[in-house]
């Protein structure tokens, strides 16, 4: 009884890692289930412990497969998004939007780190557990994420121009 009650409690922070990942609530909704889905038919498989981390690890899993098994191939309309963030008299929902935006440009393995240790406040190690990449990995990602959200939400990141290829001169 406890359990499911501890289950129940999760899934508003299920829902909304869900949402970040995914960017898409109808999409997130369905990974929530999902997610719900094989705890519930693998739940012997749980050992006491961390219940958040074993979700967000099958959550984790099963993005994955979804990104792999529809070859997901992440395009960014480059005219939709501004070229610097603008601040105006609705300058939080302009925030959020940008900053839903920016992190939506990040590459999905980045993102995952990012939201997991920044939103969900989880340990490096926890992360690292969740993912199953070592720790160095986990703040390699994380530093890497950083960058490039601060880059892109203060307007410095650099733009691709089109067919250009950006080769760097190695000695």
């Amino acid at each position: 009884m406890q359990a499911q009650h501890d289950l129940l409690a999760e899934i508003p922070r299920l829902r909304r890692y869900a949402r970040a990942l995914t960017g898409d609530r109808t999409r997130a909704d369905d990974l929530v289930q999902d997610t719900l889905e094989r705890a519930l038919g693998r739940w012997r498989l749980w050992r006491p412990g961390n219940l958040r981390a074993w979700l967000m690890t099958i959550m984790h899993n099963l993005f994955v497969n979804e990104l792999r098994a529809n070859a997901l191939v992440e395009y960014r309309d480059d005219a939709a998004l501004p070229e610097h963030p603008v601040r105006s008299a609705q300058a939080d929902s302009l925030e959020l939007r940008d900053l839903e935006r920016a992190l939506q440009s990040l590459p999905a393995e980045q993102r995952e780190v990012l939201l997991l240790v920044g939103l969900e406040e989880l340990a490096y190690e926890e992360v690292a557990r969740i993912v199953g990449v070592p720790i160095g990995t986990i703040m390699s990602r994380l530093s890497r994420a950083r960058s490039r959200l601060r880059s892109l939400m203060s307007g410095t990141e650099p733009r691709p121009t089109a067919g250009a290829a950006h080769l760097r001169v190695v000695k």
